[in-house]
């Protein structure tokens, strides 16, 4: 199973100072990109929030960042307002796409290892000639990543949701060791205390969620709200202290039935 994400665009960082642009200002440590190893990480607002998650790559003579498309351009406006005086050229470039592949393929490439998590596969930045020709939709690929309860993109909305309550650090987003970057302080901070009560879950239902924004009830209590919906399947943000004291209580959201689950990666 190959499938084509034509939902994901490619932004190239190159020039002498790319690496250390991104390190001052990502999650994760840039020391710790290498061609065989890609990285995932975000950028945060100084409060902590998160406004772009994105997998991070070396190849053609730059770091690649594979971003949501929907979002690609003010990433690109985003950063070139970091730059300042840095060495760096940012720009789109279209003529790469991204492959996925979870079933044991191999891609064409700059294929590397999704570092969230081992079920998700590898993945690939190639050039437009190269993608295969049975190459399939993205939609089985988001299916089975719902499936395994991994976020990305709009599941975090914008400027909504806190990097650890958005799972950031289970899917190895987060260094705490790297010093300071955009948003370090809140985040480091809600770690060490450990005031990160919320997590990000895949929920489902057998009828159309309602949309983001919707309260999550159980019984007659509120526990969360729906963050993202794509048809019978969307995340919500949950209170797990509220959601172990209601514990056997019917779950819904705007009249809907709730089923959700906590992934057995996901530490609290």
């Amino acid at each position: 199973m190959i499938a084509l994400l034509d939902d994901r665009s490619v932004i190239a960082l190159a020039g002498a100072d790319a690496r250390s642009l991104l390190q001052g200002l990502v999650t994760n440590d840039m020391e710790q990109l290498s061609p065989a190893s890609a990285l995932y990480a975000a950028l945060l607002t100084p409060q902590g929030k998160i406004l772009f998650d994105f997998l991070m790559v070396e190849g053609d003579g730059a770091v690649l960042l594979d971003c949501p498309q929907s979002r690609a351009e003010m990433l690109v406006r985003r950063l070139t307002i970091y730059r300042l005086r840095a060495k760096v050229e940012i720009e789109l470039r279209p003529q790469l796409k991204v492959l996925a592949a979870w079933q044991g393929e191999t891609l064409p490439g700059i294929s590397f290892a999704d570092p969230r998590l081992p079920q998700l596969g590898i993945r690939s930045v190639v050039a437009a000639a190269e993608v295969p020709a049975g190459a399939g939709p993205a939609g089985p690929y988001h299916s089975h990543r719902r499936g395994l309860g991994v976020p990305e993109g709009e599941d975090f909305g914008s400027d909504a949701i806190f990097a650890l309550d958005g799972d950031l650090e289970q899917l190895h987003a987060v260094s705490f060791t790297k010093g300071c970057y955009v948003g370090q302080e809140l985040t480091a901070r809600m770690k060490h205390r450990g005031t990160a009560r919320k997590r990000l879950l895949a929920v489902s239902a057998p009828a159309d969620l309602p949309p983001a924004g919707t309260a999550v009830t159980a019984g007659e209590k509120s526990i969360g709200e729906i963050t993202s919906v794509n048809g019978h399947e969307g995340f919500a943000l949950i209170r797990l202290d509220r959601l172990e004291e209601a514990s056997g209580a019917p779950l819904s959201a705007g009249g809907v039935e709730l089923r959700l689950a906590k992934p057995a990666w996901l530490f609290a």
